[in-house]
C-alpha cells in the first residue's frame, strides 16, 4: 500500500501553480502546504461545505452530522473537516459511506495521523479519492496552538462552514471566526435549549448564523437549489465499482451485459451490485435490469 500514489506527499508553496487559490488571500496564509491523495485542484472545483463541531458529540449531533454530510456527499459537495472525534470523524465517515469525497486537514504532518484512532479512515480517505492537508513539514509534532491554526484552513478551503452541534466553549467556535473573518457565511444546526452541547450553535445563530434543519439548506447557500449529482461525477468507492458505474452511465443496464463487459468474475460482480445497491447508487428494476439511482 505504500506504493499507492494516493499515499505520496507532495509540497507547494505560496507561490506554486498548485498551492490551493482558496488559501493564498486568507487572513494569516500559510507559507506551505503538504497534501496526500487526490489533487486538490480537482476537488477545489467541486462545491464545498466544512462540516466540524464537538468532539465529545451526542447521539443527536453524530445523528444531524451523519444525515446532512451523506446527503450533501451523494449530490456532489466534498465534505472538509478536521479528521478530530466526533463530528469531524462522522461527517468523513459518512461523507465516504455515501460514496462522496472529503478533504482532511490535520494539525500534524500528513504522514503522522492525529489522533491515531483514525488512521484508518484517514487511509480510506485516500484510497476513495479523498485528500490530506498540513501546513506542518514531516516529522513535526501536533502541539497544542496546531489545533486552532488548523481550523482557519478548514474554513479557507470551504465556500461555507456548518456546524452541526458545539458546547459553548468548543474550539469548533474558532473555525466559525475564521469563517467569518474570510467572508463566508456560517452556519449551525439548532439544538435543544436544555443541551450543553448545543448552547454553541444556538448561540451561533442568536448571533446571526444561518438555521439549518436540512441539507437543502446548506445546498441554497452554495446556490445549488434543485442540484443532483451530474452523471458524469458519479464515483465508485473502488475501481471495481466505477469499472460497472461507467458501463451504466454509457447506457449498459442488463445485468449479464454488465457482467460480460465489466470483465470481472461472477463473485465479483455481484458484490459490486448489492454495495451499489446498498448504497444506494443503483436499482434493480427487475429481470436483472439495473439502473442509477
Amino acid at each position: 500500500m505504500q506504493h499507492d500514489p494516493a499515499f505520496t506527499i507532495r509540497s507547494a508553496t505560496s507561490r506554486s501553480p498548485s498551492f490551493p487559490d482558496a488559501l493564498r488571500h486568507i487572513p494569516s496564509p500559510p507559507r506551505q502546504v503538504y497534501c496526500r491523495g487526490a489533487a486538490l485542484s480537482d476537488l477545489m472545483k467541486r462545491p464545498r461545505v466544512a462540516i466540524v463541531g464537538s468532539r465529545g458529540v451526542s447521539i443527536y449531533g453524530r445523528r444531524v452530522t451523519e444525515e446532512l454530510a451523506g446527503k450533501l456527499a451523494e449530490r456532489g459537495v466534498v465534505i472538509i473537516s478536521g479528521l478530530a472525534l466526533g463530528v469531524d470523524a462522522a461527517a468523513h465517515r459518512s461523507a465516504l459511506d455515501a460514496g462522496g469525497l472529503t478533504i482532511a486537514v490535520l494539525p500534524g504532518p500528513v504522514d503522522k495521523i492525529y489522533p491515531a484512532t483514525n488512521t484508518a479512515l484517514a487511509e480510506e480517505i485516500l484510497t476513495k479519492g479523498g485528500a490530506l492537508i498540513s501546513e506542518y513539514v514531516t516529522d513535526e509534532f501536533a502541539f497544542k496552538q496546531n489545533f486552532i491554526a488548523r481550523n482557519r484552513l478548514v474554513a479557507g478551503l470551504a465556500q461555507t462552514v456548518l456546524i452541526t452541534e458545539a458546547a459553548e466553549k468548543s474550539g469548533s467556535l474558532h473555525t466559525a471566526r475564521f469563517a467569518l473573518e474570510q467572508g463566508k457565511e456560517v452556519l449551525a444546526v439548532p439544538g435543544n435549549i436544555t443541551s450543553k452541547t448545543s448552547v454553541g450553535t444556538n448561540n451561533l445563530i442568536k448571533a446571526g448564523a444561518t438555521p439549518v434543519t436540512s441539507y437543502t439548506d446548506v445546498l441554497h447557500v452554495l446556490g445549488l437549489e434543485g442540484h443532483t449529482m451530474p452523471t458524469g461525477e458519479i464515483r465508485g468507492r473502488n475501481q471495481h465499482e466505477q469499472i460497472v458505474l461507467d458501463l451504466m452511465l454509457n447506457g449498459v443496464a442488463d445485468g449479464e451485459q454488465l457482467l460480460k463487459r465489466s470483465g470481472l468474475s461472477p463473485s465479483e460482480f455481484n458484490q459490486v451490485l448489492t454495495m451499489l445497491e446498498l448504497g444506494g447508487t443503483v436499482r434493480p428494476l427487475g429481470a436483472n435490469q439495473w439502473s442509477l439511482r
